[in-house]
């Protein structure tokens, strides 16, 4: 296809709109390869990364098919993570604007399941979840599958990586045999092959992010011995001195040390890892996402799905044997016309993987300079304080409080200014609002001295 428009596409003519009005009017890769053997009907395995357009690709798709008139689930989207469900819906919520009473349920554990039930039984044309979840469903009785036409895992690599293969195949069986099947991943492990072949009839193979590194993306490779890694990566925030950066472990139990360590260190620093209870996710996520916390160390898995707008860098602590995921990695950072840094720790032991990755993605890492690490920085100059902090407000949609709401709230004594006020997002029963370090204190005393729509609700800050 020579013309990437969006146009090109027999799409309906609200969806056309609801595309201009996003601004969307040519097709990244990913839609490009994919969109037309989708809206054929054709089953589909493709390779995408986080960030390339996946989600508009098939939220297209289903959105095209969908019979608004009914009020059975007819397409199912299942995801590895109770985050990336949350974007998913939301990308899909955005594209079905110009669709008249489309409804879109997400389906997550982490929160209490009876409201789920409560808003299933009012129906719901799309349904986007979390395996675990959505079979709880499945076995209470409240969820039933035989109208879904359409199944879309999104990055199923992860889901297998992290045991969902026997509650997938449990899903798929109550699901229709005769459906169209959509599996992203961004990496193409046996495990994909084999799972495709299973669930799949016939599927296109769409591969579109060619392996090379993004030439946005400085890659820079350190030596280092392993019991040295921490010094070297004081040293590399000293003198790079990122606003944002997401440092990778490969164990949780490193996460949660290395965190401690930058903690102890003078930096603002969360970990972020499967053993953490859902709220904490979700705290942990927002106050990265609304820079409460400038540094965010993570495995892999509980990372997968993390988009965070303006990611200065991305540290590999541990280096991964998986050159895949490595290329993974370091595509969080240089995004929307943004520059972006990755810096690798590699032990003399590991060079070979470091070589895995430059065949792979056809190029060199360039050799970071070694005086960076040499130098003993001064700890008085590299502490890091992130300017927002999280303001936790006990009450969220199901209160009915809106963002405007609580900006209200802020600035009624005139003494704070939305200028003051960062990131607001609101949850079903809590609400996260970023506030200037120097105004936290006084942010706090207007939420519990005062009221939010004529009520009171308890409030604390986030340290």
């Amino acid at each position: 296809m020579t013309d990437q428009s969006f146009s090109q596409l027999a799409l309906h003519a609200s969806l056309l709109e609801a595309l201009d009005l996003l601004g969307y009017r040519h097709m990244t890769p990913i839609q490009a390869a994919s969109l037309p053997p989708l809206l054929a009907g054709d089953d589909l395995i493709a390779q995408a990364r986080t960030g390339s357009g996946k989600t508009a690709a098939f939220g297209l798709g289903l959105l095209q098919n969908l019979e608004v008139d009914r009020s059975d689930v007819q397409a199912l989207v299942l995801c590895p993570t109770r985050e990336l469900a949350d974007q998913v819906a939301k990308a899909l919520r955005t594209l079905a604007r110009a669709l008249p009473n489309v409804k879109i349920l997400t389906l997550c554990g982490g929160i209490p399941i009876g409201p789920q039930i409560a808003s299933l039984t009012h129906g719901a044309h799309i349904l986007v979840g979390t395996p675990g979840r959505v079979e709880d469903h499945l076995r209470k009785g409240s969820l039933v599958l035989d109208s879904v036409g359409q199944l879309v895992l999104d990055e199923a690599d992860r889901m297998l990586d992290m045991g969902f293969r026997e509650t997938l195949e449990r899903i798929l069986a109550q699901l229709p045999k005769h459906r169209q099947t959509l599996l992203f991943s961004a990496t193409f492990p046996k495990d994909i092959e084999t799972l495709s072949a299973a669930i799949q009839r016939q599927p296109r193979r769409i591969t579109v992010d060619a392996p090379a590194a993004h030439e946005a993306i400085v890659q820079l490779a350190f030596t280092v011995e392993r019991q040295n890694k921490y010094d070297a990566i004081i040293a590399l925030l000293q003198h790079y001195r990122p606003e944002s950066a997401l440092l990778f472990c490969n164990t949780k139990r490193d996460c949660d040390a290395l965190a401690s360590h930058l903690n102890a260190e003078g930096f603002s620093a969360l970990a972020l890892h499967g053993d953490l209870e859902q709220r904490q996710r979700d705290q942990v996520l927002v106050r990265f996402a609304n820079r409460s916390v400038n540094l965010l160390v993570g495995t892999d898995v509980a990372s997968r799905g993390l988009d965070v707008a303006g990611l200065d860098a991305v540290i590999s602590v541990d280096t991964t044997p998986d050159a895949e995921v490595h290329l993974h990695r370091i595509g969080r950072t240089g995004r929307a016309g943004e520059k972006g840094l990755a810096l690798s720790l590699f032990t003399p032991e590991e060079i070979h993987r470091r070589q895995r990755i430059e065949a792979y993605q056809g190029s060199t890492i360039a050799d970071g300079p070694s005086a960076i690490l040499e130098n003993t920085p001064d700890m008085g100059d590299i502490k890091q304080y992130a300017p927002m902090v999280t303001l936790d407000i006990d009450g969220g949609r199901k209160h009915k409080l809106r963002p405007g709401d609580v900006v209200g709230a802020l600035t009624r004594e005139g003494t704070l200014t939305q200028e003051h006020i960062g990131k607001i997002d609101v949850f079903d029963t809590v609400t996260y609002v970023a506030v200037h370090n120097k105004v936290a204190k006084q942010a706090l005393r207007q939420i519990q001295e005062g009221r939010i729509k004529g009520k009171r609700f308890r409030a604390r800050l986030l340290r």
